[in-house]
């Protein structure tokens, strides 16, 4: 390893562990081996209106030589907003070259959380869209981040009104993650028996950095209740399209029940296409396999 490589990956080494204290739980690594980093950014008001989420891949050249490569995921950044905030990060990379910038990086984008904030923008749709809506659209890479998790919790918490505090939190399983061209696919599940197990379990999921900083976390379950002879199940996307009524298809057709299975896909930068439903559903199966 030439010298400057070296120099380099100390310096790495140092600015994550400086990021890693000064933003502490908003700084998350999505994985160390590919040197795969995501910061979630807000205007730092008392309540955030504006949130933005920073997710960078540094290079064995950076900062030396080679820029990061980054994403900027926020549902209601397209267009004008998201060139101009590209032409700053690009700008502020020029004018320090050779030098660590993330920091200068996540300051920016603050800044302009902020300047939003304080402007009379109205406030962020935060309906989160898929990631891969259709092969070939403009839009495609600019990967929308806004956890939505409290909002699914919500929900369940209309379907169980009753206390849950007797309601064990059940096993959870962890599958083996799969990784194909940057996006990385991990499965969990847990055996459930109630919709308040199923929230309970989702929670507990949502209390971990890495999961809760997925770019999708898409669920589905399936409860036979003994007393109708029916099936309570449901599903949920979490922004990907179609991937949870794809999940709960599979759990149909390998017929379990009484289980929730959540997939949490950390998306890398590069388009999968329909390999993305197939690296879902293996996930899932090995899991249930398991």
């Amino acid at each position: 390893m030439a010298a400057s490589d070296t120099e380099g990956a100390q310096q790495q080494i140092d600015e994550i562990e400086a990021l890693s204290s000064i933003y502490g739980d908003d700084w998350c690594v999505v994985d160390e081996d590919e040197k795969i980093y995501c910061i979630k950014i807000s205007d730092c008001l008392d309540q955030p209106k504006w949130t933005l989420c920073l997710q960078v891949i540094l290079p064995p050249g950076y900062p030396t030589a080679e820029p990061p490569i980054y994403q900027l995921n926020a549902p209601w950044l397209r267009g004008q907003d998201y060139m101009k905030l590209a032409n700053s990060l690009e700008e502020i990379y020029i004018q320090n070259l050779g030098e660590s910038i993330l920091y200068l990086w996540v300051e920016k984008i603050r800044e302009v959380l902020v300047e939003k904030a304080q402007s009379s923008d109205p406030e962020p749709d935060i309906k989160k869209t898929t990631e891969e809506v259709d092969e070939g659209d403009e839009d495609d890479f600019l990967l929308d981040y806004q956890p939505i998790q409290e909002d699914q919790i919500k929900m369940l918490n209309y379907m169980t009104s009753e206390s849950q505090e007797d309601e064990e939190l059940p096993p959870i399983h962890h599958g083996n993650p799969i990784t194909d061209r940057r996006s990385t696919f991990q499965a969990h599940l847990a055996p459930v028996v109630t919709t308040r197990q199923v929230r309970r379990v989702l929670e507990k999921l949502y209390e971990n950095k890495k999961i809760a900083s997925a770019t999708h976390n898409i669920y589905a379950y399936r409860i036979y209740c003994e007393d109708k002879q029916t099936f309570l199940q449901d599903c949920e996307d979490d922004g990907e399209t179609a991937a949870g009524g794809r999940l709960l298809h599979l759990m149909q057709i390998l017929n379990v029940h009484n289980v929730l299975v959540v997939v949490s896909r950390w998306y890398g930068g590069i388009l999968l296409g329909p390999d993305r439903f197939k690296h879902i559903n293996n996930c899932a199966r090995n899991v249930l396999v398991e």
